[in-house]
């Protein structure tokens, strides 16, 4: 094999991977967001979930994809770890479209539909076909990169050094942790597989080398995941361990089943007797199928392993006792008087966390503290919750009988819960501005950040009174709160001045000119919906 035909190999396997990259790319961009949708919809019971991860790998033609984005669903709490695994599942059977697909000989016609492709992605206007003709374009290049591979790996059966390569192939273990590897390194199952298919087309590899190629192809498909799961937090780090423990166990169940009954290689090479090539498509299909089939119910333990390969942290712990209601479990079952003092209890909890929320993004604003961030962020995923959680009991509580002021306080509380909600918006708004700030988008003069401060320190004791009024229904103090939500006006009057004759003179950057603005509009705003939990109990006691 001579380095013409090296470099021949290693420009298919490029144009392979990147016809699947383009095709990918456009058949995301012309679906939009629908394909997150399916995700984070279809996944109400394990079998949806495996069909929407069936649906999607199939769509955008890597199951990687489609378990990245299972990962930032996972790490972002739009999905549990028992939906998760359904979906990764599918995404383990779609993935093996590609293979089927690629095992029509139609290399002949890659040129053809490389130029409608071309044509259609240059010059037509409509963005949805243009999104068309990329994926038109990329099927191309995915087929014009397999007949570079195939011609460049028909020398390989000559060279001495690649048949004591194939010689350590005929031990299975070996095999298959060789086709781990490979797949590890070229980070797609889909792209491994057409290039096994291409070997044993060229009689480079036997069929039998191939099924135990695919089965390490599997396992070495979640090194993308696994990759993803390093950033992501703890709960997206075990969806990525979920899927490598999935692929592991499916690689000994199959290992121990054509052990057992080698009679079932036989079963899918009749299937196709004289095509190599759609063999191990089946093959592929086949063990897929049969991995979901027997591991879906026992989905459930590989969950739970998971969880205790990464336990839970302290923190984990924490947040998520603070994700739950503590004061309005049971309301159906009290008097609605104790009722609704459940109900400004569980508010009252709900205020001390957007306050936190606050003070933490300031932190990380002033003392560029990444884990005060973090945890702002997180803090803002708990108020989320409590949002809707709190809502809902306060409308189940329209249901009891209560007297004209109960009513009015209910109403007040639904205004409040709004309020904390917003507040905590804010707060994640300073984090970004902080990252802004570190990432060198935008910066600040050092009086502007001393302004700043003032005026954050200044709303943080706004929303304290405020917030402590509301708690104790401390009416002798409503005066207080009023007086700070003006100074906090003043303010932020008198530091926008300053901060107008800085730029006048040129003496701050106009990005965070920009910055420095929004953040007084963001503290101005906060201290508004303050004195608004300030007015609801004076509201309540009035009437």
């Amino acid at each position: 094999m001579s380095i013409y035909d090296v470099f021949i190999l290693l420009g298919g396997v490029g144009l392979f991977l990147y016809g699947m990259t383009i095709m990918s790319s456009g058949l995301k961009n012309a679906c939009g967001d629908n394909l997150r949708v399916i995700l984070g919809k279809a996944t109400k019971n394990k079998l949806t979930s495996i069909l929407a991860g069936i649906a999607v790998t199939i769509f955008v033609q890597s199951s990687s994809a489609t378990d990245v984005m299972v990962i930032g669903f996972v790490t972002s709490g739009l999905m549990t770890l028992g939906q998760a695994i359904g979906v990764i599942m599918g995404a383990n059977i779609g993935t093996t479209v590609t293979a089927q697909i690629t095992a029509f000989n139609i290399g002949a016609y890659a040129p053809m539909i490389l130029f409608i492709g071309a044509v259609m992605n240059l010059f037509l206007k409509n963005r949805t076909l243009k999104e068309v003709g990329s994926v038109i374009l990329g099927f191309g290049m995915l087929f014009q990169g397999i007949t570079l591979m195939k011609s460049a790996i028909a020398p390989l059966a000559e060279t001495a050094a690649f048949r004591a390569l194939l010689t350590s192939l005929e031990n299975p273990i070996l095999t298959v942790l060789f086709g781990v590897a490979f797949t590890a390194l070229l980070q797609s199952s889909s792209s491994a597989t057409v290039i096994f298919q291409a070997f044993a087309m060229q009689n480079i590899i036997s069929y039998k080398v191939a099924v135990y190629l695919i089965i390490g192809a599997a396992v070495g498909s979640v090194t993308p995941n696994l990759l993803a799961g390093l950033t992501a937090n703890r709960n997206g780090k075990r969806c990525a361990l979920l899927n490598l423990l999935f692929n592991t166990f499916r690689a000994i169940l199959i290992l121990c089943l054509i052990t057992i009954f080698p009679q079932l290689l036989t079963f899918i090479q009749s299937l196709s007797p004289n095509n190599v090539a759609r063999q191990i498509a089946n093959t592929h299909t086949i063990f897929a199928i049969i991995a979901v089939l027997v591991l879906a119910p026992v989905s459930n333990f590989i969950v739970k392993l998971s969880s205790r390969l990464i336990p839970e942290s302290e923190e984990e712990t924490r947040r998520i006792q603070d994700q739950k209601l503590v004061y309005l479990t049971n309301t159906s079952q009290i008097p609605a008087a104790i009722a609704m003092d459940h109900a400004h209890r569980e508010v009252s909890r709900m205020a001390r966390f957007a306050y936190d929320n606050m003070q933490n993004a300031l932190d990380c604003f002033f003392e560029h503290d990444a884990k005060k961030g973090q945890k702002a962020m997180q803090g803002e995923e708990t108020v989320d919750y409590l949002t809707g959680a709190i809502l809902g009991k306060l409308v189940e509580l329209r249901s009891l009988d209560l007297s004209p002021k109960h009513l009015n306080k209910l109403y007040r509380l639904i205004q409040v819960v709004d309020d904390l909600e917003r507040i905590s918006d804010h707060a994640e708004n300073i984090v970004e501005y902080e990252e802004q700030m570190r990432t060198g988008k935008a910066s600040m003069h050092d009086e502007a950040i001393a302004d700043l401060k003032t005026l954050s320190e200044v709303t943080m004791k706004s929303l304290d009174v405020s917030i402590t009024v509301f708690e104790q229904e401390l009416m002798d103090r409503f005066n207080d709160a009023e007086a700070m939500e003006d100074l906090v006006d003043k303010t932020k009057e008198q530091i926008e001045a300053a901060h107008i004759d800085r730029m006048t003179k040129k003496a701050c950057d106009p990005k965070g000119g920009i910055l420095f603005t929004d953040f007084c509009i963001d503290m101005e705003r906060c201290s508004d919906h303050a004195i608004n939990l300030a007015e609801a109990v004076r509201d309540t006691i009035d009437n």
